[in-house]
């Protein structure tokens, strides 16, 4: 088919973390093959076609996939136990991944656009584009993570960060459905300044780094930027897999069972607590917590077409190419003028604030 090329100008930028911004994924793979030496041996090391199959999930979906696949010799609470304690010495040293800081930085300049007068730009005046953050990674792993570089997740504003336990994404939610990327533009349509238009999903562009997040993506109806681990590029590259990646098709057989068994179960529910309605699915917009219909109806999450031109892939986040996707970065100057630096200090007090409440609640 040929591509769309009408796009509206970019307004938000959803982030994945985990190997997308973070090199989280390679800690991943050295404490799962550290585990497979330790109880089986023949099994290590975790191969690149299993990997990407974990990549992007819950952790709950994920662990489920490894162990049908690893048949370890120990029970899943001893693996669970000596998992996470060699992710809470290796999280520790996490850093940013090629290009992650200068993107972060320039997306987040662009509040300057809003700190200026509309009479003080010709039109059209140049945008604020939003940022959130929409990761798998639950409360206590994403801490492990980031406590030791919280300057580089500054940009994220607390209340525009949604993690994997977040109560909000509805059980059996999680990535490659939807729900995540649709929760993290309502954070943002909840707080944008008064009297400016809420986003639409098609004015979103997602970042993402697996498979099942690529899909999560194009079902939310957002545009996708796809920025693989080179193994994981070079694992789909073997099947010429990488259009069906971009179109969120490759997992498309296995949402479709899901959803499917996902509905069997709700039509049969009787107790009150989820409704089926006379189709068979369940009426999500009472399970989501004020997430509008559009973006809580099941039937709506459809991923894309092969070569639809909503999605594109970048080996890496160096140099990225902010026009193509009507992003105006303004010039490097003027984070130093007053206003941009007292705004600088305010996100990154509520930041710190709200770090050193979780810790006191600990």
């Amino acid at each position: 088919m040929a591509p769309r090329t009408d796009f509206p100008p970019v307004r938000a930028c959803l982030f994945d973390m985990d190997g997308l911004l973070l090199d989280t994924e390679d800690i991943y793979t050295l404490c799962v093959n550290e585990l497979l030496r330790k109880h089986k041996k023949e099994k290590a090391p975790l191969p690149w076609s299993i990997k990407a199959q974990l990549q992007g999930r819950p952790g709950p979906a994920a662990l489920d996939i490894f162990h049908n696949w690893a048949e370890l010799p120990i029970s899943r609470e001893q693996y669970k136990e000596e998992y996470y304690a060699l992710q809470a010495q290796k999280f520790k040293h996490t850093t940013a991944l090629p290009g992650v800081k200068e993107l972060l930085q320039k997306l987040g300049s662009t509040r300057y656009w809003d700190l200026k007068k509309d009479d003080e730009w010709p039109a059209p005046k140049p945008h604020r584009v939003h940022i959130a953050l929409a990761t798998s990674s639950h409360e206590a792993n994403f801490r492990m993570k980031t406590n030791h570089i919280q300057e580089l997740f500054s940009v994220f504003e607390t209340h525009r960060r949604v993690l994997g336990d977040d109560p909000r994404i509805p059980e059996g939610r999680g990535k490659p459905l939807p729900d995540i990327y649709l929760i993290a533009l309502k954070t943002i349509n909840d707080s944008l300044p008064e009297g400016e238009e809420p986003i639409t999903p098609e004015e979103c562009l997602v970042f993402e780094d697996s498979i099942p997040g690529v899909e999560a993506g194009r079902r939310a109806g957002m545009r996708v930027i796809w920025c693989p681990h080179p193994m994981l590029k070079q694992e789909v590259d073997k099947t010429n897999g990488a259009k069906l990646v971009l179109a969120g098709l490759l997992n498309q057989a296995q949402i479709e069972k899901e959803k499917a068994e996902k509905k069997k179960a709700q039509a049969g529910l009787t107790n009150g607590t989820v409704e089926a309605n006379t189709d068979g699915t369940a009426d999500m917009e009472k399970t989501t917590e004020g997430v509008t219909d559009k973006t809580a109806n099941t039937e709506n999450d459809k991923p894309g077409e092969i070569d639809d031109g909503w999605a594109e892939y970048l080996p890496s986040l160096l140099c990225f190419p902010y026009e193509r996707y009507g992003i105006q970065i303004p010039d490097a100057v003027v984070n130093e003028e007053p206003s941009m630096v007292e705004t600088a200090k305010i996100d990154e007090g509520e930041v710190l604030q709200a770090v050193q409440t979780e810790v006191a609640d600990n």
